[in-house]
């Protein structure tokens, strides 16, 4: 049976409102979905945290107002000795202040010993002292600010290849004298073995002679998040250069307090000292 014309406009328009309402219904769930805050339920000792939040939020963790992405992306570090709940407060534009606490979990630091380290490099002279501290300032104040790169998002790849020699917040004891606890992974591999960009940045401090830590190199991967890459033997970028991922920045050595050819490979959120292993298995 052939319809009316009336019949067949009520039916398109019948349908028409069918599918407006179902294209409203999914706008309308996009559009709550941005207002979400997400953030894992719970991290480890040593953790890059990555979190989701309305774009244009503000957000304040552990006494710091973090950035947000154009498209609401926050990270921060959660310490070695951190414990108890990190708690992120977060006000997006026209909604209610919320607060989220994620669960630190305790990790297990072994003793590392090390012994044959140069003995003016664990007990050094004051004046040796003194160019320490001014070179420690040096690194301090290039980790204090961070520019709005977006390679901290990224997947991380290893600098090199190798054994891990090191392990990230082990409580090392130098020649029998108790040091702090180790800030990086050292992965062993030969001297003059390139290393790699483990994720795109700038090159905020490039020193091929600092006394403990020999060549080095930081790169700011954005929004606080950094590396930096110890006891090189050669230094192949500059302060200010920008890196990709997987671009060579210098190569390994022995330079500095170190008992053998390795990369140590650290990675810090400002001052706070973060897991390079957790990044890579994120």
């Amino acid at each position: 049976m052939i319809e009316s014309k009336a019949l067949y406009r009520r039916r398109c328009r019948s349908f028409f409102i069918t599918c407006l309402g179902a294209v409203l219904s999914f706008a309308g769930t996009a559009l709550a979905a941005t207002d979400e805050v997400v953030l894992p339920a719970h991290v480890q000792q040593g953790a890059m945290v990555i979190g989701k939040v309305p774009a244009g939020s503000r957000v304040v963790y552990d006494g710091r107002t973090l950035d947000v992405t154009d498209y609401g992306t926050i990270v921060f570090g959660v310490g070695r000795d951190a414990r108890g709940s990190a708690r992120v407060a977060v006000t997006p534009p026209n909604g209610q202040p919320r607060r989220v606490a994620v669960e630190i979990r305790p990790r297990d630091f072994p003793v590392e010993r090390i012994n044959g380290v140069p003995p003016k490099t664990v007990s050094p002279p004051p004046a040796i002292a003194e160019r320490i501290a001014r070179e420690q300032q040096a690194v301090s104040r290039a980790r204090a600010t961070s520019n709005n790169g977006l390679g901290f998002a990224q997947h991380f790849i290893w600098p090199v290849e190798g054994r891990i020699s090191g392990r990230f917040g082990n409580q090392r004891i130098y020649n029998g004298t108790p040091g702090s606890a180790h800030s990086g992974m050292d992965i062993a591999a030969a001297t003059g073995t390139p290393v790699k960009a483990p994720a795109s940045g700038e090159v905020v401090l490039a020193e091929p002679d600092l006394y403990l830590t020999g060549g080095t190199v930081l790169i700011d991967h954005g929004y606080g998040i950094g590396s930096n890459f110890l006891h090189l033997s050669r230094l192949d970028v500059a302060v200010g250069d920008t890196v990709e991922q997987g671009e060579i920045i210098g190569a390994v050595g022995a330079t500095g307090r170190a008992t053998g050819p390795h990369l140590h490979w650290g990675m810090t959120w400002f001052s706070t000292r973060i897991d390079p292993l957790l990044v890579l298995q994120r």
